[in-house]
């Protein structure tokens, strides 16, 4: 924002439609690491499923003439106490998949929410960009949009024109976490 005058910054509106562009681009990359990030996850679990079939197939292979394991517990030649700890290993392997499916799942629904979030910022702009002609109904709109998106949430190194607004009234110095507690941002794991 320029200050032409000394005194008070002149606002402009493709300011405004480029601080919208910068949050829909960071937004975008925020979605690129979680892809990358649930991709790891997906090859995991599939380690994890091989893993499983391995360790089933070694075991049906080891009970007397079956290919499948036994619900009663058949030992097969290993004895009844690796049996028990072949079973442990699968179920742990199981829990572990299961945990990892959850985390990919979140990541799926927070990357569509960030995704959902960007295509807006760039709605914005383009409507900034080619409705509005005052740098202060721009700045209006921006803090109008991003308090009924919750925008903050979504950038935690980064202070959104909501928030300057939001301290700037009450007179406090934003810090960047939000002006409800800070508390409210998306797991990064989740």
């Amino acid at each position: 924002m320029s200050d032409d005058s000394g005194s008070e910054p002149t606002l402009s509106v493709d300011e405004f439609v480029e601080y919208c562009r910068t949050q829909a681009g960071l937004l975008s990359g925020h979605v690129e690491t979680m892809r990358e990030e649930a991709d790891d996850l997906l090859d995991d679990i599939d380690a994890d499923m091989a893993e499983i079939r391995s360790r089933l197939e070694a075991k049906s292979s080891g009970v007397n003439g079956t290919k499948t394991p036994s619900p009663t517990g058949a030992t097969g030649a290993a004895g009844p106490n690796a049996t028990d700890t072949d079973l442990e290993e699968i179920e742990a392997l199981e829990n572990d998949v299961e945990e990892k499916q959850f985390l990919v799942e979140a990541k799926q629904t927070r990357m569509a929410a960030f995704q959902q979030l960007a295509a807006d910022y760039t709605e914005l702009g383009a409507e900034l960009q080619s409705d509005v002609t005052d740098g202060q109904e721009a700045l209006e709109r921006v803090i109008h949009f991003e308090a009924d998106r919750d925008a903050p949430v979504y950038f935690e190194d980064r202070q959104t024109v909501y928030e300057a607004a939001a301290a700037s009234s009450s007179g406090e110095p934003a810090d960047g976490n939000g002006v409800t507690g800070g508390d409210e941002r998306p797991d990064e794991n989740g």
